[in-house]
């Protein structure tokens, strides 16, 4: 894994965590990878709602 990978992962898990807005997000690892990550982000969240709810 690189430096910037490793630097990446730990703004998307800022992100993630809500310490860090989609705003934010974007200007530090730009428009398409932000894009990704919004994506993402509400995919486990669906997932995670579809788990508890299914509990």
């Amino acid at each position: 894994m690189t430096d910037e990978d490793a630097g990446i992962q730990e703004i998307a898990a800022a992100y993630y965590d809500d310490e860090i807005t989609i705003d934010q997000l974007t200007e530090l690892v730009g428009a398409e990878t932000a894009a990704s990550l919004r994506v993402l982000k509400q995919q486990l969240d669906e997932d995670f709602i579809n788990e508890v709810t299914d509990a």
